[in-house]
């Protein structure tokens, strides 16, 4: 009996020490993560990409609104009128 209680508290001291070490290594990676500034470039670049992206669309309907109002009308009426030979 006497040697099963002696297991049983060192089974229980050593998952508490395996818990423990766990633990600080959880506490070591998440200090390392927070402060790596290794991936601070591409955070900006990929911000870079996104906005010159979102201008671009915003300037390509522009274009498309002005094309759409003024350009294309012209356009159909000289195709569409007919020919002065007709």
């Amino acid at each position: 009996m006497a040697n099963f209680i002696r297991n049983t508290q060192v089974k229980a001291i050593t998952s508490i020490w395996t818990a423990k070490q766990k633990a600080r290594e959880l506490a070591d990676r998440t200090a390392e993560a927070l402060t790596d500034r290794t991936g601070q470039g591409t955070l900006d670049v990929a911000i870079t990409v996104l906005i010159s992206i979102v201008l671009g669309a915003l300037i390509l309907a522009g274009l498309y609104l002005i094309v759409d109002d003024t350009v294309l009308p012209t356009i159909c009426l000289l195709y569409t009128s007919p020919s002065p030979r007709d």
